[in-house]
């Protein structure tokens, strides 16, 4: 294996028509109860918003997965998980969400790391489930920020 396969490094940025507070709401919320696949269906996770708190998937019945902790939160600006997130395999995951006001409203900058014994479809997979993650935070951003307006 090369340094390649072992590694993960997703940069995306979006524009938000939206103030950073309303922005923050819907990253935690597309995180945590609200995140669905991209075919809509509920992951069913959960993200305790402070410092150390759990992001894990509750399917009920005491089964679920841990995917991380909150290593920073700063609201309106900055949300940090690291963990396992949902690969069941020696890996490690850092997940970094950063809100800068711009005149516009706020843009958002993310990055996924990743290092570990990485699968394949695993690293493909993700550019496509964050891209529809983020697009749903611009939606739900936009649509609350036009309510409050």
């Amino acid at each position: 294996m090369n340094f390649d396969e072992l590694t993960l490094d997703i940069n995306q940025q979006i524009d938000v028509k939206a103030p950073p507070h309303e922005v923050f709401q819907s990253v935690l919320h597309r995180l945590g109860e609200g995140n669905v696949r991209p075919d809509g269906v509920s992951q069913n996770m959960l993200l305790e918003a402070w410092a150390g708190g759990r992001w894990y998937r509750d399917r009920g019945n005491g089964i679920g997965h841990l995917w991380g902790h909150v290593q920073a939160i700063k609201p309106g600006e900055l949300l940090e998980l690291s963990g396992p997130m949902f690969m069941s395999y020696p890996a490690l995951n850092h997940v970094e969400v950063k809100l800068e006001p711009i005149p516009a409203g706020t843009r958002l900058s993310f990055r996924h790391r990743a290092l570990g014994l990485l699968d394949p479809a695993h690293k493909e997979g993700v550019k496509t489930g964050w891209a529809s993650i983020l697009e749903n935070i611009r939606t739900d951003s936009e649509k609350a920020a036009a309510v409050h307006a």
